[in-house]
């Protein structure tokens, strides 16, 4: 004869296995926290002042760290430098994808190629003028210094990026309204955008909203539509 398994009391919950991953304990999170920090000081002192200009002693204090803190997250210097572009990049990335998520629900119809390429240009400008945006700046100014391993990194976030502006620039040209090799003319857009870093000064004369449209108006036709 069997035995009958013995009674659950009432006050008895089943155990859950816990899903996700676990949460983060407060030393974790402040480490975090630290590190970000590190990184937005890193990219705003090497942007200002270089990176062969700035040191870890410099980095540490701005953030009120003692000098040594800094190897506590990263190996060195260069491994610091590595960090502020992947973290710039995927940043770009993350704003481009909600700024034409964002364009996309808004709009009462399918967006054009022309109205694509603005917003994209427009993410752009935020990431490469907006606020806390030395990132990208000094990826753009300090490329030498990383090994090719680190390049490589950086690199496949910045093939993600500028695959969105693809196919649109390719519908430009079916459009007849971008003109030359695809290739040239994308690595001459994002030439000109970037350089905008090196003079560009937020005194109200000209607004991000108008660099996009003069490099629109630079680089389209007009629609033979």
């Amino acid at each position: 004869m069997e035995t009958a398994p013995p009674a659950t009391e009432p006050d008895e919950a089943p155990v859950r296995r816990s899903r996700g991953r676990p949460r983060k304990t407060a030393n974790e999170r402040d480490d975090g926290n630290r590190r970000q920090a590190l990184l937005r000081a890193a990219a705003r002192l090497f942007r200002q002042q270089g990176f062969d200009a700035t040191s870890t002693r410099d980095i540490a204090a701005a953030v009120g760290m003692r000098s040594g803190s800094p190897f506590y997250h990263f190996e060195n210097k260069e491994a610091l430098l590595a960090a502020v572009m992947e973290e710039g990049m995927q940043r770009a990335l993350d704003h481009q994808r909600a700024r034409m998520d964002a364009a996309v629900a808004a709009a009462p119809g399918p967006l054009s190629a022309r109205d694509c390429l603005r917003v994209l240009v427009r993410s752009h400008f935020d990431n490469l003028l907006g606020p806390e945006s030395d990132h990208i700046p000094v990826m753009l100014y300090e490329w030498r210094v990383l090994s090719d391993g680190q390049k490589r990194a950086v690199n496949r976030l910045k093939d993600d990026y500028e695959a969105v502006w693809v196919p649109v620039l390719q519908a430009l040209q079916r459009e007849g309204v971008l003109g030359g090799d695809l290739r040239i003319a994308r690595l001459m857009l994002f030439g000109a955008l970037n350089w905008a870093a090196q003079w560009y000064v937020p005194d109200g004369r000209a607004s991000l909203d108008d660099l996009t449209e003069t490099t629109l108006q630079l680089f389209l036709k007009e629609s033979r539509a």
